[in-house]
């Protein structure tokens, strides 16, 4: 067992050059993943972060995001709600089309998902250029929901994906 007041998280992060192309510097969780010290502790950290804020709801978009969403809500006794590409939902949903560098891309949330007014933590595991996250935030508003904050693992600033997400405030638990 780990202290976990002590446990440097960046230290579970994998560096792997030139993927998923050349020139990018990737950074894989799956070693902090696969440590549960180091799971258990980023679950808890982003917890933390929440415990006093008034949640209804954590919304994450696939597939990554689900990781630590899903522990995090239950961590503070809320619901989990999955946005998804289009073609996995099964009942009616709300979509969200949001532009990519080289096309657009479509976000998907179950239309009974959130309620008009529920106040929403949207997780991640990273923030890089913050597109798929800012694509949430609007799928979110357009339902209705008060997004309260956008919590990451991960957030690259030198990418500036903040920027896409103000004015919601931005937890991240490791920053490069």
């Amino acid at each position: 067992m780990s202290d976990s007041a002590t446990l440097d998280l960046k230290t579970f992060i994998r560096d792997v050059p030139d993927f998923p192309k050349p020139g990018i510097l990737f950074k894989d969780i799956t070693p902090l993943l696969s440590h549960p010290d180091a799971f258990r502790e980023s679950v808890r950290r982003i917890a933390d972060q929440f415990r006093e804020t008034k949640l209804d709801v954590i919304v994450a978009a696939e597939a990554r995001g689900f990781i630590f969403a899903a522990p995090v809500a239950l961590e503070l006794g809320v619901g989990f709600v999955p946005i998804r590409k289009p073609g996995k939902l099964p009942f009616d949903r709300l979509g969200h089309d949001y532009e990519l560098e080289y096309g657009t891309d479509r976000l998907e949330i179950h239309v009974d998902g959130v309620k008009p007014g529920d106040r929403v933590l949207v997780i991640d595991d990273l923030l890089a250029t913050g597109g798929t996250v800012g694509a949430c935030v609007q799928l979110l508003e357009k339902c209705g929901a008060q997004v309260v904050a956008c919590a990451f693992a991960i957030e690259l600033g030198f990418l500036n994906g903040r920027d896409k997400l103000t004015p919601h405030p931005i937890f991240s638990l490791i920053e490069y």
